[in-house]
């Protein structure tokens, strides 16, 4: 599992959302509850292309996170 510095988790924003809401560490996902995105973590580096993301109920989160 990516693990993210707290700081930088703590100002990152969902790219695509105009609201800019935060995104929560799942795994190796950032996740956007408001778009239902997932954006890939690959070697600790956040991929936060709209390119990149991943629609939310295609991605296994741990089953604490499913419930959402």
């Amino acid at each position: 599992m990516a693990v993210l510095n707290p700081e930088l988790l703590a100002i990152l924003a969902c790219p695509v959302c105009e609201e800019r809401p935060p995104l929560e560490q799942c795994g190796d996902y950032l996740v956007c509850y408001t778009c239902r995105r997932a954006y890939p973590i690959r070697d600790d580096i956040p991929a936060l292309l709209e390119e990149e993301a991943i629609p939310l109920d295609e991605v296994n989160l741990p089953p604490e996170e499913e419930a959402r």
